[in-house]
């Protein structure tokens, strides 16, 4: 069972689209989310002057997957400066240290290891790591506290709009199951809290059509990159469960096509997903 916090959200400039510090209950860390414009006015930051994680977070090209890139820093800030001159595609930066600065090299070299082995498994981003680092070699105790870390983590990205480090709970299987068909292929999923997600061994069609819109081509082309999606004779199966913003992306890429999802998504007895909204089932 998941259990309730609290995180707060503190807006130094008074500007929602600007720098933002977080802090969560019960938690030595702290983060910033900052855009890439405000790096030279957030350098004195002492949150950049500790050693920790960042993770670098660009737009999706064409409707498909958001590009990220997660480093360690010791301290973070040269690293930042770094990537300001040599990397072009990010945006945004959301970085994690300590405010009791318990976190040494080997923690956030450790940090940065799992957040990408979890990014790569969960195949929602373009990841921009060239390669996964290797896990250093902690003590027992460290590598607890490390992993202590990644959790509350991993709790607040969701909040500040990054969800590439997990993949879909379990909850979706215990509300209603919908289908999809489409040319000979069959889907399932369920529309969650997360989003609408469709379920591992589910089929996608082969084919777009020349109407196909350029963000479901781009998406699909991803997924086919991320093997999310694996060739099976003329189609595609879907080799994990696997969370889309809205039923309408989700059916788009079973179908290969712009789909109405509310329309598309069934229930067995053949009731839409329309109607089981407005019902609130």
């Amino acid at each position: 069972m998941k259990k309730p916090y609290s995180i707060r959200i503190f807006l130094p400039d008074g500007d929602p689209e600007g720098l933002r510090t977080i802090e969560k209950s019960n938690w030595s860390g702290v983060g910033i989310v900052m855009p890439r414009a405000l790096l030279a006015d957030c350098k004195s930051r002492k949150e950049l002057s500790r050693t920790g994680v960042y993770v670098l977070v660009g737009p999706a090209e064409d409707g498909g997957l958001p590009r990220v890139y997660v480093g360690e820093g010791d301290p973070i800030r040269p690293r930042l400066e770094q990537h300001a001159i040599k990397k072009d595609f990010w945006m945004s930066c959301i970085a994690f240290s300590s405010k009791d600065e318990n976190l040494n090299k080997a923690h956030v070299q450790y940090i940065e290891a799992k957040l990408v082995e979890l990014a790569s498994a969960a195949k929602r981003c373009v990841l921009e790591n060239g390669n996964e680092p290797a896990l250093p070699s902690l003590s027992q105790a460290d590598a607890a506290d490390a992993e202590g870390f990644i959790d509350e983590m991993l709790l607040c990205f969701p909040i500040l709009g990054l969800s590439v480090f997990s993949k879909p709970s379990g909850t979706a299987k215990e509300v209603n199951i919908l289908y999809a068909s489409a040319k000979g292929v069959e889907a399932s999923g369920a529309e969650t809290a997360e989003g609408f997600i469709i379920y591992a061994g589910s089929g996608a069609c082969g084919i777009e059509v020349d109407s196909c819109p350029n963000y479901i081509r781009q998406l699909r082309a991803q997924l086919i990159a991320n093997k999310v999606l694996e060739p099976r004779g003329k189609d595609y199966v879907f080799t994990q469960d696997y969370v889309f913003s809205s039923p309408s992306l989700a059916s788009g890429i079973v179908k290969a096509r712009s789909s109405n999802g509310r329309h598309a998504w069934t229930t067995a007895e053949g009731r839409p997903l329309k109607l089981l909204q407005e019902a609130g089932e």
